[in-house]
C-alpha cells in the first residue's frame, strides 16, 4: 500500500513573492507604463537613464505597497471571492503582522526612491499615498471605486513628468487624462469578472455600477483615452510614429468594446482584455519614442 505525503509547504519567499503579485507582472507593467509615457514625453523621447530606473523601480516598490495594503483591507472578504481566495492573507499562509512589515517595507522602499526626486515630484508622491491607502476602503463606500484606483494611477504621470520639467504643463493634464480613463476602462473590465461575488458580499465596484451597460462605459473610456491621446499628440506636434501607434491601440479598444458588448461574453475575455491592455500600452510608449 502506498504512502501519501502531504505536500511540501510553499517556501516563505514564494508566498511574499505572491503577496507582492509578482508572479502576476501584468499589474505591474500596466501602473508602469504611464509613468515612463510621462517621462519620454516630457523629456522629447531621450529621458535620463537613472530617471528611468528610479522610475521603474519606483513603481514596484508602490506597487507592492498598494497589493499589500489592499490585501490588508481585503483579508476578510478576498476568502468569499473566487478569484481571490489563495491570496497569502486571505488564505491565513501569511499573518497580518507579517503583512503590516511587508507593507512598511515597500513604502520605505517608495520613499527611498522618491528622495532622488527634486521637491516638487517628491511632493506628488506623498500625495499619492492617501489614494493608494484608502482605494479599498473605497470598495465600501463609494460607488465607482476604480475612480480612486485612476487617480492614484494618474500620479504617476504628474510625478514623472515634473521629475523631468520641474513643473506641470498643459499636456500633462492631457495625458493624466487618458490615463485615468484608461485605467478606468481595464479596472471596469477586471470589476466584471468579480461582479456576481461583489453584488453577494456587497462590495462596490464600476461594473455593478454601470450594471448591463458596464461594457458600453468601457468603450466611453476608451474613446476618451483615444481622444485625449490624440490631443496629446497635436499640443505636442509628435511626428507619424505616434500616431501609427495610436491607431493600433484604437483599433484594440474598439476590439475590446466588440468582445465585451454580449450580454454574457465568456470569462476569460475580460483577463485576456486587461493583458492585451498591457501590449497596447507598450505600443504607445514605443510610438511616443518614435514620434518625440
Amino acid at each position: 500500500m502506498l504512502t501519501q505525503h502531504p505536500p511540501h509547504p510553499e517556501p516563505i519567499w514564494l508566498t511574499v513573492a505572491r503577496l507582492l503579485r509578482w508572479d502576476k507582472p501584468a499589474g505591474r507593467l500596466i501602473l508602469m507604463l504611464p509613468a515612463l509615457w510621462a517621462v519620454v514625453l516630457s523629456s522629447r523621447g531621450t529621458p535620463a537613464l537613472p530617471l528611468i530606473g528610479i522610475i521603474v523601480l519606483g513603481t514596484l516598490a508602490t506597487s507592492a505597497a498598494g497589493c499589500v495594503v489592499n490585501d490588508l483591507w481585503d483579508r476578510n472578504i478576498d476568502p468569499q471571492v473566487s478569484r481571490t481566495r489563495n491570496r497569502p492573507l486571505a488564505s491565513r499562509a501569511l499573518s497580518v503582522r507579517t503583512g503590516l512589515v511587508v507593507a512598511l517595507i515597500s513604502l520605505l522602499c517608495a520613499w527611498g526612491l522618491a528622495s532622488y526626486l527634486n521637491f516638487f515630484s517628491f511632493c506628488l508622491c506623498v500625495a499619492a499615498i492617501p489614494f493608494i491607502v484608502f482605494y479599498p476602503l473605497a470598495k465600501r463606500v463609494f460607488p465607482v471605486p476604480q475612480l480612486v484606483l485612476s487617480i492614484a494611477w494618474g500620479f504617476g504621470v504628474l510625478i514623472s513628468w515634473s521629475a523631468v520639467t520641474l513643473s506641470l504643463e498643459y499636456p500633462t493634464w492631457l495625458l493624466w487624462g487618458a490615463t485615468v480613463l484608461w485605467t478606468l476602462g481595464f479596472d471596469t473590465v477586471y470589476a466584471m469578472a468579480d461582479r456576481e461575488d461583489d453584488e453577494r458580499i456587497g462590495v462596490k465596484s464600476s461594473a455593478r455600477f454601470f450594471g448591463r451597460y458596464a461594457a458600453d462605459a468601457v468603450g466611453i473610456f476608451f474613446a476618451g483615452t483615444a481622444l485625449l491621446m490624440a490631443g496629446v499628440g497635436q499640443v505636442m506636434a509628435l511626428s507619424v510614429g505616434f500616431w501609427l501607434s495610436l491607431a493600433v491601440a484604437i483599433a484594440g479598444w474598439i476590439w475590446h468594446y466588440l468582445l465585451l458588448r454580449p450580454s454574457t461574453p465568456q470569462p476569460q475575455i475580460y483577463g485576456q482584455v486587461f493583458r492585451q491592455n498591457v501590449w497596447l500600452g507598450f505600443i504607445l510608449l514605443a510610438g511616443m519614442v518614435l514620434g518625440s
